[in-house]
């Protein structure tokens, strides 16, 4: 599988994803992002902006992403937090942006 990652400086990566693990460990373990609470819903260090072409292949996020949604900057209508995308068939592909500033850290 794989995932296109948009950078804030308008650079992109390609990345090999797994199926299984987030996105967000995905993007973590390139060092794209902090993902600081490890998926567990407590930050949003690992906000992102899904393309369009994929929101309906997403499941909805829950009260809790949406919740946490609520405290990340530059919150757009597709973002999401990348710890609740599961890598599988229906992400093999996927495209998503790093905002300029997810949260209290600044992405390099």
């Amino acid at each position: 599988m794989m995932i296109t990652v948009r950078l804030p400086d308008g650079s992109a990566r390609t990345l090999d994803a797994p199926a299984g693990l987030s996105v967000m460990e995905v993007l973590r373990e390139a060092a794209l992002i902090d993902g600081e609470c490890n998926g567990s819903l407590a930050c949003a260090t690992c906000h992102v902006w899904v393309d369009a072409a994929f929101a309906d292949r997403l499941a909805e996020p829950s009260d809790g992403e949406e919740d946490m949604l609520d405290v990340a900057f530059h919150l757009q209508p597709n973002s999401r937090l990348s710890c609740q995308i599961t890598v599988g068939d229906a992400t093999d592909g996927l495209v998503v942006t790093i905002p300029h500033k997810t949260a209290d850290t600044e992405v390099v």
